[in-house]
């Protein structure tokens, strides 16, 4: 096989087109194109009245030999890679089985490839199924009523079960560990289209049937699902000079004995970080970000984006990324955009707000919402080790009592946020967040470094996407679980620095930022621990 890239033609172009543009670019005859298939497709939407498709094909060719030394100073055309998984070496099962904390991507993905090497984990997870955990999460934003261990955080799937499902990152991922993220996914109902996209997204109802469909892969290798398990401590005994786990201790006081414990607990396990810290585990602090949500008209950002093409069934919704470094030296970037989508509340904690923002497949909403945030340094939190989760939780607790205290939150336009002036009155654009919003004036609900930087980018934001700054798109508050605050670090084998038989992985340990990088993290825990029992 051949891999051909750079291939461009037009958004509407004919059917065949694709099959003429690789003959031309080979320089042969029909007959020596055998077959083919495309491995990406993105889009170059830079000149709105000339889209572009840009195709990466793997091409079957009869005299693939000859074709390579005559493109030899080709880099377009190369032998395709081999992207096929490759496990690594696995060895006797040990006899105490490993544990997965956790049942987001990085756990869901720990646990398989545990089980495709045969060591049959015990999966732990303080939250409910993933149906069960659906219709706890609309209680909140139904009828304003909080699970606190069955919600946006916490439950099987994890926090990316309730967001616009991408399955896109910027990782360095050297061994093609994404690649089987997404096969796994298509296997487990995704659709194919995921494998050759520039920017796949599954949404939130697909995920849930994926997810069960994982689960029932796991338990059918061998491998142990315990649902409304909250770990609550470590046993950790001293083994040739050297801390190392010796199991788990269960809320209900039961105590499972393990040497090998994946800890994918994801960035809103607020209390077993606090129990890692009591039992000295290694933890630094990390930078994260925090802001509100914005909306607007999905429609503005299609036309801003892709002109005349707007509503074109292969562009779908548009999205934007956006970033700008503010005079007093923060940077105020878009989070987890979701084109067509709703603004959700996300809280795992009574007495907060927090949001986040969730689409569909269909991307069909009428509003898009992004996070707007500012960069925050540990230099902003002084303080022990956890106290970044200490500014999280002032933050969402300021949102509480802003929104009215019911868990709506609290809301305002951005032509009275940038002029500091509370808002009385919706205009055009009608929030999407549930159980609903108030507004007011968000600025006590930030740092003041936070309300300037988001003030003076907001403008600036609007000349890049006409319409983006307008008078009565609407800003919700408040975005805080970007990312876990802290790092649970790590060796170069995996492991904890300074615990052995623990590793941490994903978004909880400070590895990952979104559903594909984390599952990419849990493939690696699982690797570690494979390799750890040599």
């Amino acid at each position: 096989m051949l891999r051909l890239t750079e291939i461009r033609l037009p958004l509407d172009h004919a059917g065949n087109a694709l099959h003429g543009a690789i003959l031309a670019k080979l320089g042969v005859e029909a007959s020596v194109l055998r077959g083919f298939t495309v491995f990406r497709r993105a889009v170059d939407a830079r000149r709105k009245s000339a889209i572009m498709l840009i195709y990466t094909i793997d091409a079957d060719v009869a005299d693939e030999t000859a074709l390579l030394v005559r493109f030899a100073a080709d880099r377009h055309i190369c032998r395709t890679p081999d992207l096929a998984y490759k496990p690594v070496t696995t060895r006797t099962a040990p006899k105490r089985r490993p544990l997965v904390i956790g049942t987001g991507p990085c756990g869901i993905f720990a646990a398989l490839i545990l089980v495709q090497y045969g060591l049959r984990p015990i999966i732990l997870e303080r939250g409910k199924t993933v149906r069960e955990r659906t219709k706890d999460t609309w209680g909140l934003w139904r009828r304003g009523i909080l699970q606190p261990e069955s919600n946006v955080q916490f439950g099987e799937g994890g926090a990316g079960t309730f967001s616009d499902g991408k399955l896109y990152s910027q990782i360095n991922d050297p061994n093609h560990l994404g690649r089987k993220v997404l096969t796994e996914f298509v296997t487990a109902g995704a659709p194919k289209e995921i494998l050759y996209v520039a920017h796949p997204h599954i949404g939130t109802f697909r995920l849930v049937g994926m997810v069960e469909a994982m689960r029932a892969t796991i338990e059918r290798l061998g491998g142990e699902y315990r649902f409304g398990t909250r770990v609550t401590d470590l046993d950790i005994g001293i083994a040739g000079g050297a801390r190392r786990v010796r199991g788990v201790v269960l809320e209900n006081g039961e105590t499972i004995e393990a040497d090998h414990v994946v800890l994918a607990v994801g960035h809103s396990a607020r209390d077993t970080f606090a129990m890692l810290k009591d039992r000295g585990v290694h933890i630094e602090k990390k930078p994260f970000s925090v802001g509100f949500r914005i909306e607007h008209p999905q429609s503005l950002i299609d036309r801003a984006r892709y002109g005349g093409f707007a509503g074109n069934p292969i562009l779908g919704a548009a999205d934007y990324k956006l970033v700008h470094h503010a005079a007093n030296g923060r940077s105020v970037y878009s989070f987890c955009m979701c084109p067509g989508g709703t603004v959700v509340a996300a809280t795992s904690e009574p007495g907060r707000v927090v949001t986040n923002g969730m689409s569909q497949y269909s991307r069909n909403e009428r509003n898009a919402n992004a996070g707007i945030v500012v960069g925050i340094e540990p230099a902003d939190y002084p303080g022990d080790v956890l106290a970044g989760i200490d500014l999280q939780r002032d933050l969402e607790s300021r949102a509480f009592v802003a929104g009215g205290g019911d868990y709506r939150a609290p809301g305002q336009l951005v032509g009275d946020f940038v002029v500091g002036r509370a808002s009385t009155a919706f205009g055009a654009v009608i929030p999407s967040y549930k159980p609903g919003v108030t507004l007011t004036d968000l600025a006590p609900c930030l740092p003041d470094y936070a309300i300037a930087a988001i003030r003076e980018a907001l403008p600036a934001f609007g000349k890049r996407i006409p319409g983006f700054d307008r008078e009565d798109a609407v800003l919700t508050g408040v975005e805080t679980r970007t990312s876990a605050p802290i790092r649970i670090t790590r060796d170069r084998d995996g492991q904890s620095l300074n615990t052995r038989g623990l590793f941490p992985a994903g978004e909880g340990a400070g590895y990952a930022g979104g559903i594909l990088s984390a599952g990419v993290d849990g493939i690696r825990a699982a690797e570690a621990v494979a390799r750890s029992l040599g």
